[in-house]
C-alpha cells in the first residue's frame, strides 16, 4: 500500500508519521526508540502480534493489563500504564483523511492516548485504513468492536456472530466511550507507525 498521501495529511495535523513494511520491521523500529523508559500499552491485538511487550519489557518498565504480574490488580495496572512515560496502542481505525477513531469500553485507552504522556504512538495497520471519517467510524463500531467482543468472550449481540453493532444495552457492551482525533492535540507528541501488513482487527 502506498502511504505517501495519508502521511503528508496526518503531517498536516501535527503528526509524527513512520511508514514500515512489516509487523517486525514496526517492532524494532519501536523498540530502538524507547529504553530506559516507563511504558504503558493499551488493549490490542496489534500489539500482541508484534510481540512489542516482550521486546520493550527486556529494557523498559512495562505495564499491561494483557500482561499481568503476580500481585497487581487489573486496575493497578491500567492506571500504571496511563501514568507512563510512554505510551502505546494500536487505532480501531484512521481515515485517509486523517482522523484517528477509537471505541473503548473501560476507556483507559482512548483517556491515555488523548493526554499525559511524553510520546504516544499510535501502530496502524493497513486493514485499519478507511476511505473519510465517516467510513473510519462505521469500521470501528462494525467491524473492530463486534471481533474485540467475540475475542473477550462478552455477552453481547454483536460477539455472536462478530458481523455488526446492535448497539445495544448489554452490562457487557464494550463501545462505551468513543474518541476522535481530529488533529494531533496541541503540546502532545503522538507519532502513528502505519505498517504495510494487517494487524489486529
Amino acid at each position: 500500500m502506498d502511504f505517501t498521501v495519508l502521511k503528508q495529511v496526518l503531517q498536516d495535523k501535527g503528526y509524527s508519521v513512520s511508514i514500515h513494511g512489516s509487523a517486525a520491521e514496526a517492532a524494532a523500529y519501536i523498540d530502538g526508540q524507547i529504553d530506559g523508559k516507563s511504558v504503558g500499552f493499551g488493549g490490542s491485538v496489534t500489539l500482541e502480534q508484534m510481540g512489542l511487550y516482550e521486546l520493550l519489557a527486556t529494557h523498559n518498565d512495562c505495564h499491561w493489563h494483557q500482561r499481568m504480574p503476580e500481585g497487581k490488580t487489573v486496575p493497578e495496572v491500567r492506571l500504571a500504564a496511563n501514568a507512563a512515560q510512554i505510551y502505546i496502542s494500536s487505532v480501531n481505525a484512521l481515515a485517509e483523511t486523517g482522523e484517528v477513531i477509537n471505541i473503548d469500553g473501560v476507556c483507559n485507552r482512548v483517556g491515555a492516548i488523548f493526554y499525559g504522556h511524553e510520546r504516544v504512538y499510535l501502530v496502524v495497520g493497513s486493514n485499519k485504513i478507511a476511505p473519510d471519517a465517516q467510513a473510519a467510524l462505521w469500521r470501528a463500531r462494525n467491524v473492530a468492536a463486534p471481533k474485540n467482543a467475540q475475542r473477550l468472550g462478552k455477552k453481547t449481540p454483536c460477539a455472536a456472530a462478530a458481523d455488526r453493532c446492535y448497539d445495544c444495552n448489554s452490562p457487557e457492551r464494550i463501545c462505551c466511550g468513543l474518541s476522535v482525533l481530529w488533529s494531533a492535540p496541541m503540546q502532545s507528541s503522538i507519532e502513528i507507525v502505519l505498517v504495510d501488513e494487517p494487524l489486529g482487527y
